[in-house]
């Protein structure tokens, strides 16, 4: 079966339940997925619950756990350079079908890790292997790249009534 590249970019809310629910599907079809967050660190709800799939579903995460503007730390882009050396090492492995990168499109917005890093893990995958990449900030480099490229776009949200995350809802 041959493998895409997917792309959950854009403003609004989604992208990574988009990534989380595909994972899910593809765990119920008996397939592998290693599942790689960048920036974050935490244990959130997601997370419990892909735990319980563990068998076929592997999370990690590549983050320091504090919100990341401006100019990033070493300890962020230490991290970040450990996830990608993580995804290369489970791309090869031949134990995964399926690859999501969770926010790594903001890990490169934010100069933590080089597009360029990112456009040679593209170039190099399995054409067997699912890619899935998500973020906020998708270059244009990269949803050219893309075979499937999906923008959550706001047009309205209660944060902006002073609605803070909710557990089980947005964490």
């Amino acid at each position: 079966m041959k493998g895409y590249i997917h792309v959950y970019t854009g403003d609004g809310k989604g992208k990574t339940t988009a990534a989380i629910g595909l994972s899910l599907r593809a765990a119920g079809a008996g397939l592998h997925v290693y599942f790689a967050q960048f920036l974050k660190q935490g244990n959130y709800s997601e997370l419990i619950a892909l735990k319980r799939f563990s068998d076929k579903i592997t999370v990690q995460q590549f983050g320091t756990g504090r919100f990341v503007k401006g100019n990033p730390s070493i300890a962020d882009k230490d991290s970040a350079h450990e996830g990608l050396n993580c995804v290369k090492r489970a791309m090869f492995s031949d134990e995964f079908q399926m690859i999501v990168m969770d926010e790594v499109n903001l890990a490169v917005y934010f100069n933590i890790i080089e597009e360029t890093h990112l456009l040679e893990m593209l170039n190099q995958k399995p054409e067997d292997m699912e890619l899935i990449i998500t973020g906020r900030n998708a270059t244009p480099t990269l949803i050219e790249r893309a075979d499937l490229v999906t923008e959550m776009k706001a047009i309205k949200h209660y944060y902006s009534h002073g609605v803070v995350a909710r557990v089980g809802i947005e964490k």
